[in-house]
């Protein structure tokens, strides 16, 4: 009996702008309610601000902003998914996150050559399942430190 070996993958799925997006389970700490949210001067516009999650201070990224959609007011299923990677932990505004998926490493697929293009930079692969498509998010290059810490005139 020979069984082949192809890793599964868990990803926490979310929207944006009725699209479809995914990050792995591993990178991700818990997904919450939009709470108050301070604003901090001289940031990119895409960083929201902090918020006191449990009593840790945690910065506010609007993935919108990132990806060069249009923002829009938040509703009752807009969701913050907070993720650590390294030794940062940082809070993501998405329009919802109810979804958690096994994905065999197989189904992904490198990203395609045109996609819109600001957010091409930030996708590490695409994953058909059925009929749905999920673009893989890179955590890494969404919050490069360089331009998340960048003060803005």
């Amino acid at each position: 009996m020979t069984e082949t070996l192809t890793a599964d993958l868990k990803l926490i799925v979310f929207q944006l702008k009725g699209k479809e997006y995914a990050i792995p389970v591993s990178q991700v700490r818990s997904i919450e309610k939009v709470q108050h949210i301070t604003r901090v001067p001289s940031t990119s516009p895409f960083v929201k601000g902090v918020i006191n999650l449990r009593g840790v201070v945690t910065p506010i990224i609007d993935l919108r902003r990132r990806f060069d959609i249009d923002e829009e007011h938040y509703s009752e299923s807009t969701r913050v998914i907070i993720v650590a990677l390294e030794n940062m932990e940082v809070g993501l505004i998405v329009d919802a996150a109810n979804d958690v998926i096994d994905v065999k490493t197989t189904s992904i697929e490198p990203p395609p050559e045109v996609v819109g293009v600001t957010e091409a930079e930030y996708i590490n692969g695409v994953v058909k399942i059925e009929k749905r498509l999920l673009i893989l998010i890179d955590l890494v290059k969404v919050l490069n430190p360089e331009e998340v810490n960048r003060n803005e005139g």
